[in-house]
């Protein structure tokens, strides 16, 4: 694995975003040079009704949509509140705001710099994706995530 350390920058906002908000932040930070990965967080938006007298059905929950980003559909499978960003240099973190300030323009954000991500293998790592895993891809692995992540080629 690398030995390169990459700035990391965590974005909070003061709520959940609607899926329209979180497709116009993510097609701004993609079209941004120097983004390495980008994980979106937030609580789990299941398909079926997992309690309760509706059980098993589906659920009609507006936030699970699909959005565009770049030239990829994504399937929103969390409400995001946070997004995490690995940087190749600590210079774009303007950018990084600047995107911040068109789109969240009704409600309060944090950006913040500091170490979010995982940037060594763990143990999950290397159960999932064996001793040649790459790079980009550690600390992103959900053991129970049967989907695994969504990739979406940004600016190379």
């Amino acid at each position: 694995m690398t030995e390169a350390e990459f700035p990391q920058c965590r974005i909070v906002t003061e709520r959940l975003l609607k899926p329209e908000t979180v497709e116009k932040i993510l097609n701004k930070l993609a079209v941004i040079p120097g983004i390495r990965r980008i994980v979106i967080n937030g609580p789990s938006i299941p398909q079926k009704v997992p309690y309760g007298p509706a059980r098993g059905l589906d659920n009609p929950h507006s936030g699970r949509a699909t959005i565009r980003v770049g030239e990829t559909d994504v399937d929103l499978r969390v409400q995001v509140g946070t997004l995490l960003l690995e940087l190749e240099t600590r210079d774009i973190i303007s950018q990084i705001e600047e995107a911040c300030k068109e789109v969240f323009t009704n409600f309060s954000y944090s950006v913040k710099e500091g170490k979010f991500m995982r940037s060594t293998p763990t143990q999950v790592d290397y159960a999932k994706f064996g001793p040649g895993a790459n790079e980009i891809m550690l600390g992103l692995v959900d053991p129970k995530n049967k989907t695994g992540p969504t990739l979406i080629q940004g600016h190379k």
